[in-house]
């Protein structure tokens, strides 16, 4: 059982860790946004791909931004805490040429106190 002080600790992370992504893509920082993942973290992209750890996602990252991609935002945002040092967070998003749906990203606190995501997966459903 996580105590409540804890949940509330790893709920925080999550939410920062997630901000700090989402400002990095907005401000086109590819490589802000690959390092809120673990080293070798999995990130499942419907329909692009698999990439695996920090330097293929921040190519996936880099192409999506050379290509227009822009203001991501997170609606209908949902967090669930696994255990003691790990959640999932689940939305749908939208951006100025897309939109879909994060089905699971496993956000896991770091020695630090923060949270990197360890794997992502999610979707695009629509312009």
């Amino acid at each position: 059982m996580v105590s409540p002080a804890q949940k509330d600790l790893v709920v925080s992370a999550v939410l920062q860790g997630s901000a700090i992504w989402k400002a990095a893509f907005n401000c086109g920082d590819a490589n802000g946004c690959a390092a809120q993942y673990e080293a070798d973290a999995v990130m499942h992209a419907r329909p692009f791909g698999t990439f695996t750890g920090t330097a293929e996602i921040a190519e996936f990252w880099q192409k999506i931004m050379n290509d227009g991609f822009a203001a991501v935002e997170y609606l209908d945002q949902t967090i669930a805490v696994i255990d003691a040092n790990s959640a999932v967070l689940s939305a749908n998003w939208k951006m100025n040429q897309a939109s879909g749906l994060i089905h699971q990203e496993l956000w896991v606190l770091q020695p630090d106190g923060t949270a990197k995501l360890r794997e992502d997966d999610f979707e695009v459903t629509g312009e």
